[in-house]
């Protein structure tokens, strides 16, 4: 995500945001990343920083979100770790672009994948509060995902699920709790407004995380 905030907010319609964030080029799993929720009292969306890997509520240990950093749309209903954020948290994660990589050989050849030319979207995620050991709430997210269309099929089986904005609302509305029609929105998203292209393999290292 690699857009200052005052851009986020503007986009996304929501208030301003009082966590510092400065653009980023190459999170990582266990980083955090800004997420659009609606507030729980008042009608506007809010960002915040959540940790990427969702840690279920109930969690005993922290160390779960290692494998929970996706979600498969398909399954996520019937999932512990995301049956109820799938009905209850839902959350918006917005985005400028993602990597895939595919494998030939010995390399991992990563790819960027864009919407609308490079212009900012949203993944659909879900998120979660746990309390740690000292009774801090830790606040998490996954992103959803879903069968590839045709741009990112010829590099990854999967793709994250993108929100179209006429859905915002509903998606990130918590007292909307009819699963069925949430589904329906976990769809590849349209693959003649997506390209990808090839891009160096220091994003291979989440240490790398610059415009090169």
């Amino acid at each position: 995500m690699s857009r200052r905030k005052q851009i986020i907010e503007e986009q996304f319609d929501t208030a301003p945001w009082e966590d510092d964030w400065n653009p980023r080029y190459n999170i990582a799993p266990t980083q955090l990343v800004p997420v659009i929720r609606q507030h729980p009292k008042e009608e506007f969306r809010q960002l915040s920083l959540l940790k990427w890997g969702l840690i279920p509520h109930w969690a005993k240990e922290p160390s779960i979100a290692a494998g929970t950093i996706n979600a498969k749309s398909e399954t996520a209903g019937t999932k512990s770790a995301f049956r109820d954020p799938l009905k209850l948290r839902r959350c918006l994660i917005p985005a400028d672009g993602f990597y895939e990589w595919k494998k030939s050989g010995k390399v991992k050849q990563p790819y960027c994948f864009e919407v609308c030319n490079g212009a900012l979207f949203a993944f659909a995620g879900l998120w979660d509060g746990w309390k740690d050991a000292g009774g801090n709430w830790v606040k998490t997210c996954t992103i959803l995902t879903t069968v590839p269309n045709c741009v990112t099929a010829a590099v990854h089986d999967r793709m994250p699920v993108i929100v179209h904005p006429d859905s915002y609302n509903l998606w990130v509305d918590p007292e909307f709790t009819n699963v069925s029609v949430i589904s329906e929105l976990l769809k590849p998203y349209d693959a003649r407004l997506m390209r990808c292209y090839p891009v160096d393999t220091r994003v291979n290292n989440a240490a790398n995380d610059d415009e090169a």
